[in-house]
């Protein structure tokens, strides 16, 4: 994501951006990812379709929602309104989903780039497993 991007976002949402992560709760790393904030009149009906809507009090819980290039949900969490969310874990499951595409291997639990992967092949698995604890 560049500025031109981030200028023609609402400023909530631009603000919440370009805020450093580990000093005063913003998301400044996750810069270079697309993101859908803006509120519109399709908001509600996006936060229904996909199960976040509080539709009693007419907000949102917490979504993330991971949605690949081709419009595939590849991952939802939902947290209750007190709850916040990781920018390493939504970071780690982009890079895992990024990974998996090109390589076709499976990212185990708690996954990292570099670490060991496990190959989609009932035989071939055992090498991964044979090395876990």
């Amino acid at each position: 994501m560049d500025l031109e991007d981030i200028a023609e976002e609402e400023e909530p949402t631009r603000t919440w951006r370009l805020i450093e992560c580990e000093k005063t709760g913003g998301i400044e790393r996750l810069n270079n990812l697309p993101m859908t904030m803006k509120l519109t009149p399709s908001v509600p009906f996006i936060a229904q379709d996909y199960g976040v809507l509080k539709a009693d009090e007419g907000i949102s819980f917490r979504g993330l929602l991971i949605i690949d290039d081709k419009g595939i949900l590849r991952q939802i969490t939902v947290n209750d309104l007190p709850e916040g969310r990781s920018v390493d874990e939504t970071l780690r499951l982009v890079q895992a989903f990024q990974f998996t595409d090109k390589h076709g291997e499976v990212c185990p639990a708690g996954w990292n780039p570099g670490s060991d992967t496990i190959k989609p092949d009932v035989q071939k698995s055992k090498e991964y497993f044979s090395k876990q604890k």
